[in-house]
């Protein structure tokens, strides 16, 4: 059928969209992390959209191995994306969102803030975001989908990093420990500078930081990604020549 979805990863966020795929009218084809993509790209040669929802860690070897015919239907949804993620493999402009709600096992959905998305399906996305209640925004321009990339980056590390130290909630954290949210998220967006190789609307971003932080002020800071989050920051800075003495200082601190 024309208005097929192909799911990749059947995780926590891989179900939300499949479910509201269904839910908009949308034939889905389940694909498990690790089953033969080749195979199910010749069985869905032309599907509307391939949605990849597989974890950060496990992206770069799924575009690596995506079957041609699917690279310029991509959909991207990973925490931690920028365009230097997806570049190398394809270069078709891909569908991505940066999905600002969070989906625990057996807890419905809960949204933050409306997830922006940008790209050829941005509003099958939307759509299907919509039919199970979870807000979604159109992004007109590639410049704002990178704000919004950085946005989310520079919540999710700030409040990972800095809960390493401290942890408590996002609201805690910046109530109470604004000094060290502040410095933590400036060395984190020398870094996301580096790695975008553009000059960043820093008070802007901060701006954005803090609207997340205000919509949902008991969300915990860290979780199990915490510390993969802060080493890999540390790798980039040491790659790109950045001191960031208060992520290193955090990273001195833990076990």
């Amino acid at each position: 059928m024309g208005n097929t979805v192909v799911v990749i990863g059947l995780g926590q966020l891989g179900r939300v969209f499949a479910g509201g795929l269904l839910r908009a009218g949308h034939p889905v084809v389940p694909v498990n992390r690790g089953d033969d993509l080749a195979r199910a790209a010749e069985l869905n040669p032309m599907p509307e959209a391939v949605v990849a929802a597989v974890a950060e860690g496990d992206l770069a070897s799924l575009l690596e191995g995506m079957p041609e015919r699917w690279r310029d239907r991509l959909v991207l949804l990973q925490n931690e994306l920028l365009p230097r993620d997806w570049r190398p493999f394809t270069a078709a402009t891909p569908t991505v969102i940066s999905v600002w709600f969070e989906k625990k096992k057996g807890v419905d959905a809960k949204p933050i803030l409306p997830s922006p998305v940008f790209g050829p399906a941005a509003a099958l996305v939307c759509g299907a975001l919509g039919a199970v209640d979870l807000p979604c925004r159109i992004l007109e321009t590639e410049p704002e989908l990178l704000f919004e990339l950085v946005r989310k980056n520079l919540y999710i590390l700030t409040s990972n990093i800095a809960g390493l130290r401290i942890g408590g909630t996002v609201g805690a954290l910046w109530t109470g420990h604004r000094e060290l949210a502040e410095a933590v998220a400036a060395e984190v967006l020398a870094v996301q500078s580096w790695l975008t190789g553009e000059p960043l609307d820093r008070e802007r971003l901060l701006a954005g930081m803090v609207e997340a932080f205000d919509a949902d002020p008991a969300h915990l800071c860290t979780g199990r990604s915490a510390p993969a989050r802060l080493a890999r920051t540390l790798a980039f800075a040491d790659r790109a020549g950045l001191k960031v003495p208060t992520l290193r200082a955090i990273r001195s601190h833990l076990p």
